[in-house]
């Protein structure tokens, strides 16, 4: 068949359009934890003026337009260096060990699990690195829904200060994550800190299409990423992190989850995925439900929320390459709604929790848990145990994020 040239013209343009370029941004954004195919009907709905959205968008806003005025965050910025001498490289200390008051220097440092030392707040990396998360994620966010370049932009400045400017970015490693005075340097451990990262690459594909957001600085965190994901992989700590049965082993999944994405690693995430059926669901859940090692914390209640929270994200995370772990379940009963029902008749008061619980006990914490449930479930019960946990305000950002659709 002859084609015209007006033909060959149609042609590419289709292709373009289908490839994801020539555009001012995808139609779907290249996320992994967030869910793209709601995020674009957001889009639609925001720009055509919906009214129930209006809320969680105009506080969006007025978070972003505050987001314009933040600084550039930085791990050199940090008032201490690293045993390295290098202040690019991540520091901070272990949370949970304090000053042993019989040694008169205080060394080497004791452990007091569930208590924050607030020494911690000296060595700031790990607080700057979460707002420079928050900053450029929400900053993203109102750039994908609206198109205002500003946001992109200013976005942009903060991923690059972080991760590529040659004076301020950070080394990509955790060699000196979570040390504890008098013992050691860095610890293994540490990697939970950067969970939020995962987000960052979520925050990347948001930008793409705009103007700020170059090839150069795609190329560029792709490879800090690579390198990242390869110390992880290789490291001492990043070893022993991956061999972590609790909540440490759950999270590390997550970051080499999305980090494997984000670098179009799909077989080493697809079988990262794969082989957490039996590493962290059939071993950290039992038959019942209980979550044996985070009910052995002092923060009981609080750990066995937060593990349940990095399931159901490597839940999310296992949907971009065909892994089910929503419904995965053990011959004898493991999955994450077994570990989900567990935990609700003790956050309704029905059960009183008899395992320890330092500070605060509170029960709302398992109202988003069951908010995705009841959407990846399709059960009602959950959603309305969710409103009466804790009710979403009109203004909620999650509003925007995720989808709330339950067939009933």
């Amino acid at each position: 068949m002859r084609l015209t040239t007006k033909c060959l013209l149609a042609w590419c343009c289709l292709f373009l359009c289908v490839s994801g370029y020539g555009q001012p941004t995808p139609s779907v954004p290249r996320v992994f934890l967030l869910d793209g195919n709601h995020l674009q009907t957001t889009k639609q709905r925001l720009r055509a003026n919906d009214a129930q959205l209006a809320p969680a968008w105009a506080k969006l806003a007025q978070e972003a337009k505050q987001a314009l005025a933040s600084e550039l965050f930085s791990v050199t910025s940090k008032g201490v260096t690293p045993p390295s001498g290098d202040k690019h490289d991540y520091m901070s200390q272990a949370p949970y060990f304090w000053a042993d008051p019989k040694s008169p220097n205080g060394l080497p440092y004791i452990r007091r699990d569930g208590e924050r030392n607030p020494e911690i707040n000296k060595i700031s990396d790990h607080s700057t690195m979460d707002k420079m998360v928050a900053a450029s994620e929400t900053l993203a966010l109102a750039y994908y829904f609206k198109g205002d370049e500003a946001y992109a932009a200013k976005a942009t400045q903060l991923l690059r200060a972080w991760f590529l400017d040659a004076t301020t970015r950070m080394n990509p490693n955790l060699e000196y994550a979570q040390g504890i005075p008098g013992i050691n340097t860095g610890r293994g451990i540490g990697l939970i800190e950067t969970r939020g990262l995962t987000h960052a690459v979520d925050t990347i594909g948001l930008l793409a299409g705009s103007k700020a957001w170059t090839a150069a600085d795609q190329r560029g965190v792709q490879t800090w990423f690579g390198a990242f994901l390869k110390w992880m992989q290789e490291s001492k700590n990043g070893r022993e992190e991956n061999a972590a049965k609790n909540n440490h082993g759950t999270y590390y999944d997550i970051q080499a989850v999305a980090f494997a994405l984000f670098l179009n690693q799909h077989e080493l995430a697809k079988s990262i995925l794969e082989t957490a059926k039996q590493k962290r669901i059939a071993l950290q859940i039992e038959p019942d439900g209980r979550q044996p090692l985070e009910l052995a914390r002092t923060k009981a209640w609080s750990y066995s929320t937060g593990n349940l929270d990095g399931l159901m994200l490597l839940a999310r995370l296992g949907e971009n390459v065909g892994v089910d772990l929503w419904n995965y379940e053990t011959k004898d009963g493991r999955s994450i709604r077994r570990a989900l029902d567990y935990l609700i008749p003790f956050a309704l008061g029905e059960k009183k929790w008899t395992d320890q619980q330092l500070g605060e006990w509170p029960p709302q914490m398992l109202a988003s848990h069951l908010r995705r449930a009841a959407v990846k479930y399709q059960a009602p019960r959950y959603q309305a145990l969710a409103e009466k946990l804790q009710s979403l305000t009109p203004s909620a950002r999650i509003r925007l994020l995720e989808q709330g659709t339950v067939q009933r």
